[in-house]
């Protein structure tokens, strides 16, 4: 097996909305704002080389939305999906999966595209097969007014549609295992994998950055933040006891980290860039 961090570019989102309740005088200390009060985010997706299987866990924005669409969220950097595969050595045709966290516009926005004339959307990975859940799926394609704006229809029908949707059965994933957390949005996937004798976990929104490390650090963005808690409770738990690497999806200045146990709960251990490490 050979992992490979794929960054598929940078975007903006409002400190606060990324804080919740939390003031803006704790939370800088770890995610400094510009004037407009916006934090930089990355969007780290992860492949998994494993035999003859390509697999993409997360594929970012991707490009089809409109320019209105995108001045939200302030897209920067010079990576994209597709010339991290290159850099790899990779193309799109290789992926044989492509496994969906959840369905989140800033998580699977890169698996459906514009057709060469923007008549009608196609698979970026056209030889893939796309993973979710039954459970999120449910919730994703009738969608709660508060989650709307990010289920975009145009990102998650077409899988469907186009014949190359599966949903991952409760008794697991056949490539790694899963955790599954509730609070940000209904069955979020998080995926622990084995790899060179560590146990990596895929963190895509459970912890957005190590500066939401502290339990009441919970997004504005998640529909059951006391969920989230509990959720995360659970996984620090799990994660100090199993010494698990998290690899960290939105973190613009950390790629994976570690936790240890304080008197104050669960805290930033190490810092790590995924090269040093592997």
């Amino acid at each position: 097996m050979k992992i490979y961090p794929i960054e598929t570019g940078n975007f903006k989102l409002d400190g606060g909305a990324m804080f919740g309740v939390v003031p803006k005088s704790l939370w800088q200390r770890t995610n400094p704002a510009d004037s407009n009060n916006m934090c930089p985010w990355a969007l780290r997706c992860m492949l998994i080389e494993d035999g003859d299987r390509l697999i993409l866990i997360d594929n970012g924005v991707g490009d089809k939305q409109s320019e209105k669409f995108f001045s939200y969220y302030f897209m920067f950097g010079d990576d994209t999906l597709m010339s991290s595969l290159n850099k790899h050595g990779f193309h799109p045709d290789d992926i044989t999966d492509v496994f969906l966290t959840h369905l989140h516009f800033d998580h699977c926005g890169g698996g459906i595209k514009w057709n060469t004339d923007r008549s009608k959307f196609e698979a970026t990975f056209k030889n893939a097969t796309y993973w979710t859940n039954k459970k999120h799926w449910q919730w994703a394609t009738v969608p709660n007014a508060r989650e709307k704006a990010s289920f975009l229809k145009e990102n998650i029908m077409p899988m469907q549609e186009l014949g190359q949707l599966k949903f991952v059965e409760e008794d697991g994933f056949d490539a790694f295992d899963i955790f599954y957390a509730d609070g940000h949005t209904d069955a979020m996937m998080i995926p622990l994998i084995d790899y060179k004798g560590k146990k990596l976990a895929f963190m895509a929104d459970l912890l957005p950055s190590a500066g939401h490390i502290p339990l009441p650090y919970v997004m504005g963005y998640d529909t059951r933040p006391l969920l989230t808690l509990e959720d995360r409770k659970r996984f620090y738990k799990k994660a100090i006891d199993e010494d698990l690497y998290l690899f960290m999806e939105h973190d613009y200045q950390n790629e994976v980290i570690t936790l240890k146990d304080t008197e104050k709960g669960a805290r930033l251990d190490q810092s790590f860039k995924f090269s040093d490490l592997f």
